[in-house]
């Protein structure tokens, strides 16, 4: 039978995987990732999201 997997969110040895798009200070550049490997880069100008879903990034996930 399938049972539910359950994760263990306070398990001290769990490491830190970067997953979604982040703001990448030093290239000036939004970025994604997947399973904390760098997938896809775009610059502010050509990214799809609105203005507030921007800054939102730049201020809360940059790296």
């Amino acid at each position: 039978m399938n049972e539910p997997i359950q994760l263990d969110i306070f398990e001290e040895d769990v490491q830190s995987v970067l997953n979604g798009m982040y703001y990448e200070r030093s290239s000036g550049k939004f970025v994604s990732f997947v399973l904390g490997r760098r997938h896809f880069e775009i610059t502010p100008g050509r990214c799809l999201g609105d203005k507030e879903w921007k800054e939102r990034i730049m201020r809360e996930r940059a790296i």
